[in-house]
Formats: C-alpha cells, structure tokens, sequence
C-alpha cells in the first residue's frame, strides 16, 4: 500500500524528503545495497559461514534482497519489566505469538531472550531467522541499576539454530570496560560459530544530563558508542535516532573537533542521523535505528519518520519492538509493514 508520507510526515514532509547532506555527502557513504555482503563482509577476516548468515538475514521478509532489514525485537519483559511491557496487550505474554507475530509482519528476523526463542526453536526457527539477545538489563533488583548480564551464551544460540546473536554495551558507564570485554569475546565466539553479531550501541551516564539536557541520544555521543561498537567486529549497529547534538562541549570531557559540529553537521534530523551512519565506517557496518516507545496515537508517523530518517541518512533499517507489540495484532501488523513500505519506496532515496 502506497503511504501517504505528506499526511504522516506533515509540516516536515518537505524538508525530510528533499533534504540534502552536504557536511557528509551520500558520495562518501557506502548505502545499503543487496550486495552488501560480496561488496564488502567478503573481503574481511569473517568466516564464510558468517557471511551466509548475513545473507539469510538480508535475504528474509518482505524486506528481502532490498539491501535493508526490518527486525522485530522483544527484550522489553526483561529491560523493562513484564508487566510494563505486555500489559497493553497480553498476547505477548506468550513467546509464541512474539515470533507468530514477526513472521506475519514480514520482517527480516526476529530479535529476543533465550527463553522466547528457544521454547520455540524447533518450530519456527527454520521459518524466521533468529537473533539470540545474549545480556540483558534486568529491572526487578532494588534500587535499580543500569548494567548488562550475561544471560545466554553463543553455543546456545548456535544449537538453537539462530543467525545471529545480539548485545547490548552502555558506553560511557562506570561498567562499559567489563561489557566491552564480555561482549567482544562473545562476539568473537559467535563469529567462530558463522553467527553474524548486532551490537546494541546505547549511552548510559547521569553526567550525560547537563543543565536539564539530555545528551544520551547526542549526535556526537551515539556516533563515538557506534565507532566503538563496530572496532568489537559488530556486523551491524542499533542505535537510538539523535535527538540533539554537542554531548562532548556539554560536558566537557572527552574529545571531540569544532568540525564535528560547523560543518559535518547541522540540526537536520537526517544530517544528525547521517554523522552515526560515518561513525559505522562510513556505512560499511550498517546502521539500524530503534522505534523508540510506544506513545500512542502518534506512534505511526513517529514510525515512519524514524524510517525516512534512517533511509535518508544512509541507515539500513529499522528495529521496532513496543510501538508494535503493545497494539492490537492488526493494528501493530500495519505499523511494521509501514516502516517497510518506506525502505521499498524507490522515491524516498540517500539524501
């Protein structure tokens, strides 16, 4: 179905859809292509079976030989809790119907814990390919605290006959030394195994707030936690969309370069977005941006934009989990395959 982008995107249609980078130009990036994985994972050191399992993901869903993804991820119930998660709609309390689900949407693969996948391995993982999220946050110990576990390894999610594994690092955090290491030997465990690896590539500080500004989703922030991500030998990023940008001058650690800002960037949502897609080895490591929370009646053209934004920039796709799952199975079904009609519409190109 052909969306109407102009009635979605509203007052911003124009500038999101004929915008141009010219800090970071599209001739610089290496876009999306279908033969991302000849091109460019076939000249590295990854084992041939890694790059089969890249070409399975790609290759699946109504996304397949596009050149993009679409990922129906579900850890919410641990990094969130359950019942915050699935209350909305407690069909998702059922591990089954999270796969059901991603394989009726059309999506690439479908991203969750141990127990949801492997209870169903048998029956759906030759339909679907699956990614085995490796660490979680969990969010019952009091007082709460941000860090990764360990909770499935990568010879579970090759016995499961998964695809690839995914994890998390919160870069920036008093804990991101220990989760580098944990999730770089994981990632190398699981290239052994010919798994492909998704790093979920988010910031976590509370000197990341400064003056009641949030600088967790900077430009300059998430793109330096994407350059490290991809030094791990992750085969893609998942990343949160940037919502502003100077994270470094705010507060004043690090470094960073004034070009960052004068001229490899503006405020343009896809110039910010395109920065993240230079920090992943100027695209040679795709970037797939995250749907972010489910806010309601807006969530639809919140998605599509998310998508358009990603395109544009250069990005290779979107992983949308709560914005999905936490609507009626319908109405959820129509939001996903809205953010794929975004990546086949041959209009909407690399700005």
């Amino acid at each position: 179905m052909k969306l109407n982008l102009e009635e979605l995107l509203g007052k911003e249609a124009k500038s999101l859809l004929e915008h141009r980078c010219k800090g970071i130009p599209k001739e610089k990036i290496y876009s999306p292509s279908p033969q991302r994985v000849s091109e460019i994972f076939a000249q590295s050191a990854r084992p041939t079976r890694v790059l089969r399992s890249l070409q399975t993901l790609m290759d699946a869903g109504r996304l397949g030989g596009s050149g993009h993804v679409s990922i129906f991820p579900v850890d919410q119930g641990i990094e969130h809790s359950a019942g915050a998660s699935f209350a909305p709609n407690p069909e998702f309390f059922d591990a089954d119907n999270i796969v059901k689900f991603a394989i009726e949407a059309g999506c690439s693969g479908v991203a969750s814990t141990l127990g949801v996948l492997s209870l169903s391995a048998r029956k759906y993982a030759h339909k679907i390919p699956y990614v085995l999220k490796l660490n979680h946050n969990e969010f019952l110990s009091f007082p709460n605290r941000f860090d990764q576990t360990m909770f499935a390894s990568v010879k579970q999610a090759a016995d499961m006959g998964s695809v690839a594994v995914g994890a998390t690092v919160y870069f920036g955090s008093a804990e991101s030394a220990r989760q580098i290491r944990e999730v770089s030997e994981a990632f190398a465990m699981a290239h052994d195994q010919g798994l492909a690896t998704i790093l979920w590539c988010y910031t976590r500080n509370n000197g990341f707030k400064v003056d009641g500004v949030d600088y967790h989703t900077a430009a300059d922030f998430t793109g330096q936690a994407n350059h490290l991500g991809v030094t791990i030998n992750a085969d893609i990023i998942k990343q949160k969309l940037p919502t502003n940008n100077g994270g470094y001058k705010a507060t004043k650690h690090g470094k960073t370069h004034e070009k960052v800002y004068t001229e490899l960037t503006t405020d343009h949502p896809i110039d910010l977005c395109r920065y993240q897609v230079a920090n992943c080895y100027m695209g040679k490591i795709g970037l797939i941006n995250s749907g972010g929370e489910s806010k309601g009646a807006s969530d639809l053209a919140d998605a599509v934009k998310t998508a358009v934004i990603n395109k544009r920039a250069g990005g290779m796709g979107l992983i949308a989990g709560r914005k999905a799952f936490q609507k009626p199975w319908k109405e959820g079904l129509a939001l996903i395959n809205a953010i794929q009609d975004v990546y086949l519409d041959s209009a909407i190109t690399v700005a």
